[in-house]
């Protein structure tokens, strides 16, 4: 009987602790405590209310005690309705807290709307404050003499608090500046005016409002570094002097063919002439055997026709020797 009765009053005691655990995890005392120490209005009903809503209390009491030290008046439901939009309460407060000591006009709502725009609004409260340094890839661009420049500049920008949501960011702004100098450079008579007066790159690139549309304000633009590239002039002419010459290469082979083409055209219609001389030469006996028997031609006249024949092939012998210095020497 006493150990039954002892085993009862263990499983109580572990029941009693059990139950005292689960009121200290539904009820958050010490939050409850800290809250009421720092003069933040937050009832306990309150806070176990957070509990049956699935809010971590203190992701919203604590920020809500340091809005009230720092003399903000917020209230504990509309940090909770933002930590359940799923927003960052402790960020949204740090930037509130930063906006008022640096007499920057920023409400609740607004920093709000641009912590759920998926910007961080401490660190933008931050570069309104104090403005940070971007700097850009190496930017090449070519002058009117054909030199390439290869530019680095950097962009000191400010936020601008009212343009967050919906703004456009950090590349645009980088976009903008490169495209900026690619256009002054090109604009530049000569490399060496540039390289001279970079500052000229900067002034020109700042007057033309490139912030407009960003979440930032440009403050100043800064030539940071100059390189001389390559000549890009010299290189385009080189190429247009390598393609004219193949060009003319080109064409001369083609009129080369066209001549080979004409004369093996020509040496074709030459042995087709010899051909048909050769022909024709072969059908003279046959004329003149035909003449014999038909009585048209004598004998006498056939002998005149030979010695004829026999001068003309003299006199080109000679003609051929006269020429020939080989046949004189024989």
């Amino acid at each position: 009987m006493e150990d039954l009765l002892t085993q009862t009053g263990t499983l109580a005691f572990i029941g009693f602790i059990l139950l005292v655990l689960v009121l200290l995890w539904a009820i958050p005392v010490r939050l409850w405590i800290e809250a009421i120490s720092a003069g933040a209005r937050v009832g306990i009903g309150y806070l176990v209310g957070m509990r049956l809503r699935k809010v971590n209390p203190p992701a919203v009491v604590r920020p809500l005690i340091w809005a009230t030290k720092a003399g903000l008046g917020l209230n504990v439901g509309d940090l909770e309705a933002h930590y359940l939009a799923g927003g960052r309460v402790d960020r949204v407060v740090r930037a509130l807290i930063s906006a008022d000591k640096a007499n920057i006009d920023l409400s609740f709502q607004q920093a709000a709307a641009i912590d759920l725009a998926g910007r961080d609004v401490f660190e933008a409260v931050q570069v309104s404050v104090n403005p940070k340094v971007i700097a850009t890839p190496r930017v090449a661009a070519m002058a009117r003499d054909g030199i390439q420049l290869i530019a680095i500049a950097r962009v000191t920008v400010r936020a601008n608090i009212n343009r967050l949501v919906g703004g456009a960011g950090e590349e645009t702004i980088l976009a903008r500046v490169g495209e900026g100098i690619v256009s002054s450079i090109g604009s530049s008579d000569s490399h060496k005016a540039v390289l001279e007066n970079p500052d000229s790159i900067s002034k020109t690139v700042l007057s033309r409002g490139l912030d407009s549309g960003t979440a930032f304000e440009i403050l100043s633009i800064d030539i940071a570094d100059v390189d001389v590239g390559k000549n890009i002039g010299a290189e385009l002419q080189t190429d247009q002097a390598e393609a004219d010459k193949r060009v003319a290469q080109a064409r001369a082979e083609e009129r080369r063919a066209m001549a080979v083409a004409l004369e093996q055209e020509n040496r074709a219609k030459v042995q087709e002439m010899r051909a048909r001389l050769v022909e024709a030469e072969s059908e003279v006996p046959l004329a003149i055997a035909a003449a014999f028997k038909e009585g048209n031609l004598g004998i006498m006249d056939y002998m005149k026709y030979r010695n004829i024949q026999s001068d003309t092939s003299m006199r080109d012998a000679i003609a051929g020797n006269e020429d020939d210095p080989q046949q004189k020497s024989k």
